[in-house]
């Protein structure tokens, strides 16, 4: 069950907000094998200026458009995982229009005991949801 944080500039349309949006859980679909409905994504727009993203001195420039998205989720997932992961959003994200240098992805992983989806319940402790395979 990943939580997607999706930080952009202002200026894309809905409509493109969207298919950024579908376009990751697309990826993590395919990569992870979660549920389609396992989908939580958080979009935020800032004003041009208040999104800073170099490029970690690999020699490439970023433009207005980059996307940062941080992926919070269960540990447990191999290296290979992750790396399959990262390629499949920016080849989803390719498809929409956004430039590899544009894509921008941190990672954070948290064990079954981190998440409540309601009801101040801890639902993968409680057994209420099976903890996801890895």
């Amino acid at each position: 069950m990943p939580l997607v944080r999706i930080d952009v500039n202002q200026g894309r349309s809905q409509e493109e907000l969207q298919r950024l949006s579908r376009g990751i859980h697309d990826a993590i679909l395919a990569e992870y094998g979660i549920p389609e409905r396992d989908y939580f994504h958080i979009l935020t727009e800032h004003p041009l200026g208040q999104i800073l993203a170099q490029d970690a001195g690999l020699g490439f420039e970023r433009t207005s458009g980059v996307v940062m998205i941080q992926i919070f989720t269960q540990g447990g997932r191999s290296q290979e995982a992750k790396q399959r992961l990262f390629a499949a959003v920016a080849e989803k994200l390719a498809k929409v229009g956004i430039a590899g240098e544009d894509v921008f992805i941190g990672y954070v992983e948290n064990a079954a005991g981190d998440w409540s989806f309601g009801f101040g319940r801890a639902q993968y402790v409680t057994g209420e949801l099976a903890v996801p395979r890895k």
